[in-house]
């Protein structure tokens, strides 16, 4: 959601093409998230001239489906989780696992398995496991975040390759938002305490400026315990106990060149899928940026990096011996390398002023697995050349884009007799290749000085993954009366989409009041699915009583459709503040079996809806939000209820670098279990949605 104060809107330093707004670190004493640039493909493609945009307006004057979040209104609501705030950006869900602290970003009901690209400052998370869970995790402590960035629909730069539904990116903090403005040295700290197992939680963190060089240090630490839930009841191993830290160094070699590095480290320790498990994330990146002021042609932007996840299987949590192999010591390892690059040019073109971005993307996955279960080893590469340009005449903007992409896997897999293909038993090598030339277009008119409509075409394409192509392993329920076979599926073909948008942006200043401002984005879009990938089972049976069933991932050959609505806004007045966001959603996508990850059926309708007001010089602010979700199938004719949720929030600036809060979470104690819910270790039974919780904050910065 964008940001509702203007003013703090203009404090964040922003990096767009085209466009810089400087400040120091936003202020924190409002829900107000602070503005985050989104990728360049979400961007306005302004001319050399242009004036600055403020970073907040950017998604409301971009013709193409995208939100922010900012760095605000995570510290507010995202403490618990950040499943919280994602799921009241319009399009935007979360597979929710009490358990497992990862996050597993929906866009219009697809999820897992790379169909929305999750990244962290740009860098993809493709760590996957096969299990009763959504089918890939990214893995980021909360506390770290300056901001998170969706876009939904087909993306035609940098981040799109490989992506059907969207990307999702979350940006950790850096120079700007730990200095306050006009500082060289300073330090953000942040320290809370929250009731019902959320425990303490800190983060402490240092910056500097000497000359051309700029630096950022963060270190944070979050060790939490079982909650209760609303009837009272502890949902148990819901846990967990964090440490991350990152460092960013940046070198302004000349006016318009910079040199950044940086790394990441995640450590964390829960219980989930029965066992005690640890995941290790290690993030590695170099960026180089060239944007010479007196060159309107070069705009250039090259980043490497390296991400390696890794989960280690403990101790078996849930008191009875394993139905599958035992999975004591199984590791789960991810080792991603990226390297992309691209450049936009403005020129004038005829009558047109023209902005092309073009440039290249490559990212390659080794995925090894020691007692892996039914996850595989296996390798697989994506490389991906892309263009997307603006031709900009009078009211009118003509984007034009095209991706073509390519990828390969390569492993080995094992296939027993009687398997469900009828070829023959033994070991299979695979070495797989597909390609695609996916376009978009998307005309939009700037008809008044407020309203921008615009509609898009657009194709992208979805890979199968090491997970999905190569999985072998047996579940034996009832040995040796039943037993049910993973065998894997080398004749997976990708999925595709194809579809239309049909929206508006609306931004309007001086409404009611002389320092009013009101915002409304909205879309409509109609999607059509090739070759959907879910999970197929095969049945077999041997006289007397001997049952094998085989499952394996399966194309759904033909076409599936679904179709939304996404809204959102906001109005702010200064002395009050209000924003909200709504989506429905019609999907007949196939849905998953539970075991080979985890149904997806999305709720029809999600609501949202944040109030305040702010006193004594808007340093005084206190605010409720309200979230709203429909029923949700379940499959088989069964619904998970309706539930809605009521939050509520106050911030009290002390002084310039002092700000208090109290976040109530779940105000009313409300018993409920989260849409697109996963259940803890050992299924309790219970409903599993948090209960009230109280969250005391205090944020200093010197």
């Amino acid at each position: 959601m964008a940001a509702v104060d203007q003013a703090r809107a203009q404090d964040q330093e922003t990096e767009l093409p085209g466009i810089t707004v400087e400040g120091g670190a936003q202020k924190k004493p409002t829900v107000s998230p602070a503005p985050v640039a989104p990728p360049p493909q979400a961007q306005p493609q302004p001319t050399a001239s242009a004036e600055p945009t403020p970073a907040a307006d950017v998604p409301y004057e971009t013709p193409a489906a995208i939100s922010v979040v900012g760095e605000g209104e995570i510290d507010t609501f995202g403490q618990t989780r950040l499943d919280s705030v994602l799921r009241t950006v319009p399009g935007t869900f979360t597979r929710e696992s009490a358990s497992n602290p990862g996050i597993a970003v929906n866009i219009r009901g697809f999820e897992g398995q790379g169909r929305v690209n999750m990244m962290i400052d740009g860098v993809r998370q493709n760590f996957r496991f096969t299990g009763h869970e959504a089918g890939g995790f990214a893995y980021v402590d909360p506390l770290l975040i300056g901001g998170i960035e969706i876009q939904r629909g087909a993306v035609t730069t940098t981040g799109g390759a490989g992506a059907l539904a969207g990307t999702a990116n979350f940006r950790t903090i850096d120079v700007q938002d730990v200095l306050k403005p006009g500082a060289t040295e300073g330090a953000l700290t942040s320290l809370s305490w929250g009731s019902n197992g959320l425990g303490w939680a800190e983060m402490g963190s240092a910056a500097m400026r000497s000359g051309a060089v700029s630096v950022v240090g963060a270190l944070s630490h979050h060790d939490e315990s079982d909650y209760d839930n609303g009837d009272g009841e502890t949902v148990p191993y819901t846990g967990e106990d964090l440490w991350s830290g990152l460092f960013k160094v940046h070198f302004d070699i000349a006016p318009g060149e910079r040199l950044s590095l940086q790394a990441m480290r995640y450590q964390n320790d829960f219980v989930a899928n029965s066992y005690d498990q640890t995941v290790t994330s290690d993030i590695y990146k170099a960026s180089y940026r060239l944007r010479p002021t007196d060159n309107p042609l070069v705009d250039f932007i090259a980043n490497v990096s390296l991400s390696n996840v890794e989960m280690e299987y403990g101790s078996y949590y849930t008191g009875t011996a394993p139905s599958i192999e035992n999975g004591e010591g199984r590791t789960i390892e991810d080792r991603g390398v990226g390297v992309d690059a691209s450049n936009t040019s403005r020129f004038k073109l005829g009558i047109f002023n023209v902005s092309s971005n073009y440039g290249f993307e490559y990212y390659s996955d080794d995925v090894e697995a020691s007692n892996g279960g039914v996850n595989p080893n296996g390798k697989s590469d994506l490389a991906s050349g892309f263009t997307q340009t603006t031709f900009s005449y009078g009211i009118w903007d003509l984007i034009a884009g095209l991706r073509y992409q390519s990828f390969n896997l390569e492993g080995s897999t094992t296939l027993n007799a009687n398997n469900p293909f009828g070829l023959t038993a033994g070991k299979y090598d695979i070495d797989e290749n597909e390609s695609s030339w996916d376009p978009k277009a998307t005309l939009a008119a700037q008809v008044t000085p407020w309203l921008q409509p615009y509609v898009t075409y657009s194709q992208s394409m979805r890979a199968p993954t090491v997970n999905e192509t190569l999985m072998v392993a047996e579940h034996p329920y009832f040995p040796p009366y039943y037993v049910l076979e993973f065998v894997p599926n080398p004749f997976l073909v990708p999925e595709e989409q194809r579809g239309w948008e049909f929206g508006f942006n609306v931004k309007q200043d001086g409404v009611f009041s002389p320092k009013d401002r009101f915002r409304l984005k909205a879309d409509y879009y109609r999607q059509k699915v090739k070759n959907y990938i879910t999970s197929c089972i095969v049945e077999t049976f041997t006289p007397p009583f001997s049952q094998r069933d085989y499952a394996y991932f399966c194309n759904n050959f033909g076409t599936t459709e679904l179709q939304g609505v996404e809204i959102e806004g906001e109005y702010d007045a200064g002395y009050m503040f209000a924003q909200a966001s709504y989506t429905y959603t019609h999907s007949e996508i196939p849905q998953q079996v539970n075991g080979l990850g985890a149904e997806s059926y999305m709720p029809d309708h999600v609501f949202s809806i944040t109030g305040g007001l702010r006193f004594l010089d808007e340093r005084l602010v206190v605010g409720m939000r309200g979230t709203f979700v429909s029923e949700t199938e379940l499959g088989s004719g069964n619904y998970e209820s309706a539930y809605g949720l009521a939050d509520a929030f106050a911030s009290y600036n002390v002084y310039d670098g002092l700000d208090m809060s109290l976040t109530v979470t779940n105000l009313f104690d409300k018993a409920y279990t989260p849409a697109l819910g996963t259940v803890p270790t050992g299924d309790p039974g219970v409903e599993t949605g948090r209960g009230r919780t109280f969250i005391l904050t205090t944020r200093a910065q010197f």
